[in-house]
């Protein structure tokens, strides 16, 4: 498959351009590490296109990732999927839909929410997992649409962040019963169009969902898909994702994702089967020893241990996992990891002697009373207090870690007794609360 901004940028980068235009290092040596890369960091000169009006070489190649998504349309993110989630938002408060989501929902999602001034009806998973993992009861989601007095918008996040992935097929099904739009937060899924058995959201039926391309493929942190399901949003999103977006996008990180074509064209189907095979192989081979959490191939989810724990012990081996709190760890593989990668996990895993979880007591979400809106209470005077002084406020500005990024008690709720207790298990000290 070709690579038309690849091709831009080395083209561009041989020749013994005066640049002058932005930016500011013109693409001279500078004494930073990144300098090898500089030369083909440029702006929307002449040929190069333009990312929120495309119709040259940056359409070319989001055409060529919409045929092997299988999508009506891809448009690359440069600001990851946090842009993609507020395009969708966007789009639903253009259409004036309700708002239905699972609780797990990253803060992306929530922070959107209340720039537009949403308002949110929150479907709380089964959890399992702590905070992480969930399932979704279907039959909550078609009561939530049946109390609709207008079209909704139903918003869930699967994989979630231990890999565990919704029925999207059957949720697709409700919605399209419904009239509803389906969201997919599939940050995490970028890959799963590609295996054995395909299992992407657009394929299962979602009419729009956003892939972080840097979580799962060969592609530079930040890069991301927004994945069109829907006719109806074609003409549409493109303008829509450029109310959010930065106006000067990256094109070393477009170049990443046009590159990402040609690896998801020539390379990933062959490299998605060892790898996958090689995680199941591992998880097999360690059955006896640990809890894998079940779900997509590529999230090692390992739960009823002391994850900080496993953390540090792993890091003795030079092995850095990708999350880790009181009860779990998260080790992400992906299609490029070799059998020598796998082969040093497996054999860290088998040495180590990990400490079970301090409980294993589940953590039941708190349903709690929404006193303001999200709007409302993320723009108020707020001060960051102690959890123990928190009991009976109302929280402001969502202030959670990322990774996970999956709030507690949200903007406008009251907090209680019960998410102070959650707040201290995941070692949470302070709260942001409205003055």
């Amino acid at each position: 498959m070709n690579t038309p901004i690849c091709e831009f940028l080395e083209e561009y980068a041989k020749k013994d351009m005066l640049r002058m235009h932005m930016p500011g290092h013109k693409g001279k040596y500078t004494g930073s590490i990144i300098d090898d890369i500089l030369k083909y960091d440029i702006t929307e000169i002449k040929n190069a296109d333009s990312l929120f009006e495309a119709d040259g070489i940056i359409l070319e190649s989001e055409n060529n990732a919409a045929k092997l998504f299988g999508t009506y349309q891809s448009l690359f993110s440069a600001e990851g999927s946090t842009l993609a989630i507020q395009t969708m938002l966007g789009l639903m408060k253009s259409e004036n839909r309700r708002i239905i989501a699972a609780r797990n929902a990253h803060r992306a999602f929530l922070n959107a929410c209340a720039l537009l001034d949403l308002n949110v009806s929150w479907i709380y998973p089964q959890y399992n997992s702590g905070i992480l993992s969930g399932r979704i009861n279907i039959s909550d989601i078609e009561s939530e649409l049946k109390k609709s007095d207008r079209k909704s918008c139903v918003y869930i996040t699967s994989p979630d962040y231990l890999g565990n992935m919704a029925d999207i097929k059957s949720i697709s099904a409700l919605c399209r019963k419904y009239d509803a739009v389906l969201l997919v937060d599939n940050a995490h899924g970028a890959c799963l169009g590609f295996l054995e058995n395909p299992c992407h959201p657009i394929q299962l039926g979602a009419d729009m969902c956003c892939d972080s391309a840097h979580k799962m493929l060969p592609a530079l942190t930040g890069t991301a898909y927004l994945h069109i399901g829907n006719p109806a949003y074609v003409k549409k999103a493109r303008q829509m994702m450029s109310v959010f977006a930065s106006t000067s996008p990256s094109y070393i990180m477009l170049a990443s994702l046009d590159y990402c074509n040609r690896y998801i064209s020539e390379n990933i189907r062959n490299d998605i089967r060892k790898a996958a095979d090689s995680v199941r192989k591992l998880k097999n081979e360690l059955s006896f020893k640990y809890s894998f959490s079940d779900g997509e191939p590529f999230h090692i989810a390992i739960t009823g241990i002391n994850g900080n724990d496993m953390a540090e012990k792993l890091r003795k081996y030079d092995i850095e996992c990708e999350y880790s709190d009181f009860c779990c760890i998260v080790l992400l593989a992906s299609p490029v990891n070799s059998d020598n990668d796998f082969k040093r996990l497996k054999n860290a895993l088998y040495e180590i002697q990990p400490i079970k979880s301090v409980s294993d007591e589940k953590i039941i979400f708190p349903e709690l009373e929404q006193e303001i809106s999200l709007n409302q209470a993320l723009f108020a005077d707020f001060e960051e207090i102690s959890i123990e002084d928190a009991e009976g406020k109302i929280c402001a500005m969502v202030n959670v870690p990322c990774p996970p990024a999956i709030p507690i008690a949200v903007c406008g709720e009251r907090i209680t007794h019960e998410c102070i207790e959650i707040y201290r298990r995941y070692n949470i000290k302070t709260v942001n609360t409205v003055r």
